[in-house]
């Protein structure tokens, strides 16, 4: 069964104050993750934390390279890779107890979407939370 979003999951997540893990998130300005990652914190409130394969810093927020090296909670783990490599990143995001995982407009990963459900984290997907934050008004 392919997976659906839930709307009240889409509307809590946006609007509950949280630490969101954004991997890869780079300070590249042509990639979408700076855009909505700005969004994200500045008209959400979320913490940003940016997770790149080397660790760079973004808007003055320390980096990392890896999901497990990040100190304390993790809320939201916000999947900018595509398709063929969220699944691991999906896997990294259960193994640290993060609550949820976003994977962004045109991230598609139907059975890493099961094993994060089947795990307890609230699931969305092939969406983005600036479009997602239009149509609920938030």
């Amino acid at each position: 069964m392919a997976h659906r979003n839930d709307p009240e999951v889409v509307t809590r997540l946006l609007t509950s104050k949280g630490r969101w893990a954004v991997v890869g998130l780079s300070n590249n300005p042509a990639r979408p993750a700076v855009g909505v990652s700005r969004f994200v914190r500045d008209s959400l409130g979320m913490e940003i934390i940016p997770v790149n394969l080397s660790g760079q810093a973004f808007d003055g927020q320390q980096g990392f390279r890896k999901l497990e090296e990040i100190p304390g909670q993790v809320d939201v783990v916000d999947c900018f890779v595509n398709s063929a490599r969220v699944g691991d990143v999906v896997d990294q995001a259960i193994a640290v107890g993060a609550k949820a995982v976003w994977l962004q407009l045109g991230v598609v990963d139907e059975d890493a979407a099961r094993r994060a459900a089947n795990a307890g984290l609230d699931v969305v997907m092939n969406t983005c939370p600036v479009i997602e934050a239009g149509r609920f008004g938030l």
